[in-house]
């Protein structure tokens, strides 16, 4: 599948092109980059401008064949010079989020434009000053175009960012389809709840079970954890940076994975053991005839029905075998609550805290 490039590529381009107008009074047509890993990308400058001290370029944000909200985002870098000394400075533009909360790789007060892409535009501020022989100070400001609606999209309201989207990316390249990049906003999500000191979080696989969960126990947005199939991503972070008390919660056939052992919950990663479903079934006071149509059946869900229908709490035992595997997974440093739902967001098993 074709790779794209991150929002923190972008900028650096646009930043690199406005720079270089600067200092030679004209745009190229095109501006390439030299990323972390040694990828070259070349992209084609939108709408260049150069007025008095300040020049603005915008780059498309071509994403490959990743799913991405940013998409087709016009990205644009705004660079004026600084004296001296003054170093870089980073500004957001429309459509960049400012951080309000503690807890991410940017403190409050600061533009949301991470570590790794701040780096990069500045390794490119001083690639181009040591070509003319200048310094390298300058300020830089990065605007998205229609950025605020796309933070809507995104995680950013709930972690505190505001106002727009972040820049992000470390290599610069977007892999399709990526897990890392959903693995690496769950560690975000933690980080922000542990800064705000907030005793309890909910792991959920998705917005029914998030909202179920959220009418129980009433937390703040910001205390939930957007898990969807990364219970391992969630549970090995949280075993060396715990928090008190998490609610992990999920629909009944991605609980009953986790409770037999497995931590990547996606269908194509793992698959429901009807066998074993069938097998517990029988352990709960089920008979043979209920065992055989749960093995001869096509879903989980069809499995959990039928154990309804016969009286069987399959729900609640699928609940204590995945709360036991989770506090495996974080080691037992923290103390965990299992919820499973049905697909109307019907609680059907639990497995409480033991405080």
């Amino acid at each position: 599948m074709r790779r794209g490039w991150t929002t923190g590529c972008c900028a650096t381009a646009a930043t690199k092109a406005a720079f270089s107008a600067l200092l030679t009074g004209t745009f190229d047509q095109n501006v390439s980059i030299t990323l972390p890993k040694g990828e070259k990308p070349t992209f084609p400058l939108l709408e260049p401008v150069l007025e008095g001290e300040f020049a603005t370029v915008g780059i498309i944000k071509d994403a490959g064949d990743d799913p991405d909200v940013t998409h087709g985002a016009h990205i644009r870098a705004t660079v004026r010079r600084l004296p001296p000394g003054s170093g870089t400075l980073f500004k957001a533009g429309d459509g960049v989020g400012m951080v309000t909360k503690a807890g991410l790789p940017i403190p409050p007060g600061e533009a949301a434009i991470n570590p790794a892409p701040r780096a990069m535009m500045s390794a490119v501020l001083a690639e181009v000053a040591a070509e003319h022989g200048t310094h390298a100070d300058a300020e830089i400001t990065i605007t998205v175009i229609g950025g605020a609606e796309l933070a809507k999209q995104t995680w950013n309201p709930r972690l505190g960012i505001v106002g727009g989207i972040s820049i992000l990316g470390t290599t610069g390249i977007v892999h399709p389809f990526s897990c890392a990049a959903w693995i690496a906003s769950i560690h975000r999500g933690i980080d922000v709840i542990r800064a705000a000191n907030l005793p309890h979080a909910a792991a959920c696989t998705g917005s029914t079970t998030e909202a179920a969960v959220e009418k129980i126990h009433g937390l703040p947005d910001f205390a939930f954890i957007d898990m969807g199939d990364f219970a391992g991503g969630v549970l090995k972070y949280l075993r060396h940076h715990p928090i008190p008390r998490l609610t992990l919660a999920g629909g009944f056939a991605k609980m009953a994975k986790l409770a037999e052992g497995h931590l990547d919950l996606h269908s194509g990663r793992s698959q429901i053991d009807l066998g074993r479903l069938a097998e517990r079934a029988m352990a709960l006071g089920g008979d043979a005839d209920l065992a055989e149509r749960i093995r001869a059946g096509n879903t989980a869900m069809e499995a959990l029905e039928l154990c309804t229908q016969a009286g069987i709490s399959i729900g609640a035992d699928i609940a204590r075998s995945a709360r036991e595997v989770a506090l495996k997974e974080s080691d037992h440093q923290i103390d965990v609550e299992l919820l499973v739902f049905d697909r109307k967001g019907n609680l059907v098993g639990e497995a409480g805290f033991k405080n």
